[in-house]
């Protein structure tokens, strides 16, 4: 039996089937036929049985259909009472989401109990909507009147009150108004009036803005006690309702949905953003130099300068995320190029390789550390970190609790950050005042936070309770690249941003206004005469150690601006002129080589240059004049340079240059001059080939 299209029915089945039958099948053919009994559906096709109207069968045989299955009247009355419903899980999704206002205008979610509570009534109420919508087919097939059906609704909703306690109303007229509103404004009309009632806020929505507004006031400032007073000044001004208590719009105030209106007006804009906005959840490094953090940091120790004056300085360190190894440093006043370059130096030298990433600050050495490719050359990976986000970064936690772990153990600790609040954290001024002259010099500074440093990377890491510098030297990171000679001369060596003449007194450098001179030698202490013959007077690019000026590097530029290494320069020999400072016999055995090298190079300077010469007929022999030789030498050098000239016999000489210097040096003014002794006639200069002639 089952209702069809707000019909009760029975079955083909049930009133032929069984031992028993209610009729035999032809029977019920015959009266169908006959029009005693409505057929409400055809049988046919895969489970789809012939239905007939109950009211329709003739009254002997519903007697032995109640007799054999039961009034089907009541089955289905206790059917549609039966306290059986399927929640709704749209309603329930939509109470989850649900929000609302609180008396103080704040914004809420539903809670667990509520949105349980919801979902059974909208789940009821909607089972209840459905049996009422049948109710024309409940009256015809109850023969009824409507308000049997409306009594069979309120029994059905009591029942599933028993099996799921819903609170639904328990009277008649009460249940009909909860399914009117249902069918008006559905999942909503089950929340409670008194949620969320705007009439039980203390404050309107304009009066919330203008307390606002006050709050992020700056001309004046408010205390809160004066924003209170001034807030219902103008809500009396404007005939609104004032707020009753100091402690409750402070509430209202300081509550997270209004609290971002003003925090960044009062505490400013990066306070607010690092309150409010969201922080990311990282993973550390798992290897060793697959992280590097760079950063200057207040060196965090007081120190007595050469006046005696209480001082702190800088510090610039490099480590290595994963183990937290402080790897280079620079001790410095400023946190620049410099001191950068040689942290990360250091940090290269201890590691032995070069790190995967670097990640450091914008500030402006680093700036010129990328612009000049230096921080390119030393990982495969570098930027900056987010400005004024220091929270982002490792390295500011490190500082911290090297700061206040390893370094506030030392009298002299200068304190953490100005902002901190704990008083372990700030300096005994007095004592420091009283211990001035205890303090450490500079260098004593220096060595005391290199015994710091050490200490740390000495300490036990606080994730695996291994030492740091156990769990850096044990890391493997075969992503990384060790580290050659050459890399160091790539990375570390800097050029210098003028050219340098090379002369006939070497090559001068000059490195923080320090000059320095080198030279080209062929050997240790051995100039190199022939390298000096070809490149005496020549512009060189130099690159320079600036931990080491044992020798400097010399490269020429190409017409594309590629750089070509020519040699490199050592320290120019420096030898003792006087014969007192001459240490034992080197010095003037040094001085004799080079006194002979140099004479080599005037021999080799004039060979070269007379051959070309001869060459092309353009040599003075060849032309009837005689070559100068070479003064101060002897005449076995001179002999030498006529024998590789091919010259085997010259004329006496008749005129030599240094005798004529050496007389003309001596004469005197009346000796040149034209005129005669008697007073009366005027001497006048000789002309030039006179006095000459007169000297030969």
């Amino acid at each position: 039996m089952e209702y069809y299209n707000k019909i009760l029915c029975v079955t083909f089945a049930e009133l032929t089937g069984g031992r028993d039958p209610v009729m035999k099948a032809n029977t019920l053919k015959c009266n169908v036929q006959r029009c005693n009994i409505a057929c409400a559906r055809r049988g046919g096709g895969e489970g789809t049985q012939a239905l007939y109207v109950w009211s329709s069968i003739p009254e002997k045989y519903r007697r032995r259909f109640v007799a054999t299955y039961g009034d089907p009247e009541e089955k289905m009355r206790e059917a549609m009472t039966k306290a059986s419903i399927k929640i709704d899980a749209k309603a329930r999704e939509y109470y989850e989401a649900y929000t609302y206002m609180d008396k103080d205008g704040q914004e809420r979610h539903l809670t667990e109990k509520m949105i349980e509570e919801y979902t059974i009534n909208a789940s009821v109420l909607g089972e209840l909507e459905k049996m009422a919508a049948r109710r024309q087919a409940i009256r015809s097939s109850l023969n009824a009147p409507m308000s049997g059906a409306w009594d069979l609704i309120l029994d059905s909703s009591e029942r599933m009150r028993e099996s799921y306690g819903h609170t639904l109303p328990g009277t008649l007229a009460r249940l009909k108004t909860r399914l009117k509103a249902w069918k008006a404004d559905g999942y909503q009309s089950v929340v409670s009036g008194k949620l969320g009632n705007s009439s039980a806020l203390k404050i309107t929505g304009d009066f919330q803005k203008l307390i606002v507004a006050l709050k992020r006031s700056k001309v004046p400032v408010y205390t809160d006690a004066q924003l209170f007073e001034k807030a219902n000044e103008i809500a009396e001004e404007r005939g609104w309702k004032p707020i009753r208590s100091l402690s409750g719009m402070k509430k209202w105030l300081n509550s997270p949905s209004v609290e971002p209106l003003w925090y960044d007006a009062v505490y400013g804009e990066q306070a607010a953003r690092q309150r409010y906005g969201r922080k990311h959840k990282t993973a550390l490094p798992t290897r060793r130099d697959s992280l590097w953090y760079g950063d200057g940091t207040k060196l965090n120790l007081y120190y007595r300068d050469e006046q005696g004056k209480v001082r702190t300085t800088q510090v610039y360190e490099v480590i290595d995320a994963m183990s937290e190894v402080l790897l280079g440093y620079c001790i410095s006043d400023t946190e620049d190029y410099e001191a950068q370059y040689h942290a990360y130096r250091m940090a290269i030298q201890k590691s032995g390789h070069k790190p995967y990433e670097i990640v450091y600050d914008n500030q402006g050495g680093h700036k010129k550390l990328d612009s000049d490719g230096f921080i390119g050359k030393i990982c495969r990976v570098h930027r900056p970190t987010q400005p004024y986000n220091g929270e982002s970064k490792t390295i500011e936690s490190v500082f911290g609790r090297f700061q206040a772990q390893v370094l506030h153990k030392d009298w002299r600790f200068t304190g953490q950050n100005v902002t901190a609040k704990k008083a372990s954290s700030r300096p005994n001024v007095e004592f420091i005042e009283a211990n001035k002259d205890s303090l450490y010099t500079l260098e004593e500074l220096k060595d005391a936070y290199a015994a710091a440093r050490k200490e740390w990377n000495d300490g036990v890491h606080p994730a695996t309770g291994e030492r740091r510098i156990d769990m850096y030297e044990k890391s493997v990171n075969e992503e990384t690249q060790e580290v050659t000679l050459h890399d160091m001369v790539d990375m570390f060596w800097v050029f210098t941003k003028r050219m340098a003449t090379f002369t006939d007194q070497g090559l001068q450098v000059t490195v923080k206004g320090e000059k320095r001179q080198y030279e080209v030698c062929s050997s240790p202490g051995v100039p190199d005469h022939e390298w000096r013959r070809k490149h005496t007077y020549e512009r060189f690019i130099v690159a320079y150690d600036p931990y080491d000026f044992a020798s400097i590097r010399l490269y020429t530029k190409g017409t594309d601006g590629s750089l070509r290494f020519e040699r490199t320069a050592e320290p120019y020999i420096l030898i003792h002129r006087a014969l007192q400072d001459q240490q034992g016999t080197d010095d003037a055995k040094f001085i004799r080589q080079e006194q002979e090298a140099n004479l080599q190079d005037r021999i080799e300077r004039t060979v070269a240059g007379r051959t070309i010469a001869a060459e092309h007929g353009t040599d003075a022999e060849q032309q009837g004049l005689h070559s100068p030789k070479l003064k101060g030498t002897t005449a076995a050098v001179q002999r030498q340079i006529d024998h590789r000239m091919e010259r085997y016999s010259q004329p006496p000489e008749q005129y030599q240059l240094g005798r004529h210097t050496k007389s003309l040096s001596l004469d005197d003014w009346l000796d040149v001059m034209e005129g005669g002794d008697d007073g009366d006639t005027p001497r006048i200069p000789l002309p030039m080939e006179k006095k000459i002639a007169s000297k030969l």
